[in-house]
């Protein structure tokens, strides 16, 4: 029951091709997720934006971490032309982490929103977003100017695993975040994810979930 099934391999090579020719980054391809042939031939990618490279380096993640090169300002418009060409009603847009940023990356986000929307104004678009650290009002002030239809940033695990697992994020402030997110934006949706099968307890999940409920309340 665990077998991945073959894919429509010519669908997921159009879409491979379509999105390396306009030289998109895709966390399915940097996070080598499994089931990326799947979704490439379903049509569907989550693309990555602000580069390669993190400014983090947690041990579950494959994405390359350093020293990040300078922000491609064409990058908006050619994820919006890729994502029209794609025909997409829905689409998710996540990022390394730009902590040498002095707003985390948050108006390179409203640039690319901005862009989809003046190509596609029926689509949806979810972000996934880093905490922000040190910057999160800003980067939340910024996001006003065209915020998402959907607001993502994900808890990763349970506290007692941060030290080990992420050791460069920090759990209190991706509640602080989503509660600030919410609280400024009350009408657009908020959502959080964590990982599982790290070493946590029944316990531990229950208590993020708690935590994270009250977070949007």
């Amino acid at each position: 029951w665990i077998r991945v099934k073959l894919a429509n391999n010519q669908q997921s090579e159009k879409i491979k091709s379509l999105l390396h020719s306009g030289q998109h980054v895709t966390v399915c391809d940097e996070a080598l997720c499994p089931n990326r042939a799947e979704c490439f031939a379903r049509g569907t990618a989550t693309f990555m934006i602000m580069g390669d490279v993190c400014t983090r380096h947690c041990d579950f993640c494959h994405v390359k971490h350093g020293r990040p090169d300078s922000l491609n300002l064409e990058e908006p418009e050619m994820l919006a032309k890729t994502i029209a060409e794609m025909k997409l009603k829905y689409v998710v847009i996540t990022s390394v982490d730009r902590d040498d940023l002095y707003d985390g990356g948050a108006k390179h986000y409203v640039e690319c929103i901005k862009a989809i929307r003046e190509y596609n104004p029926s689509i949806k678009i979810e972000v996934l977003t880093p905490d922000f650290q040190r910057c999160v009002k800003k980067a939340l002030d910024i996001f006003s100017e065209s915020p998402p239809d959907v607001f993502g940033h994900n808890v990763e695990t349970v506290p007692r695993l941060y030290k080990s697992i992420c050791p460069s994020c920090d759990y209190l402030q991706s509640l602080k975040l989503l509660q600030l997110h919410k609280k400024q934006f009350p009408n657009i949706l908020t959502k959080s994810g964590m990982m599982l099968g790290l070493g946590e307890s029944n316990e531990e999940i229950l208590q993020v979930s708690d935590e994270d409920r009250k977070s949007f309340v």
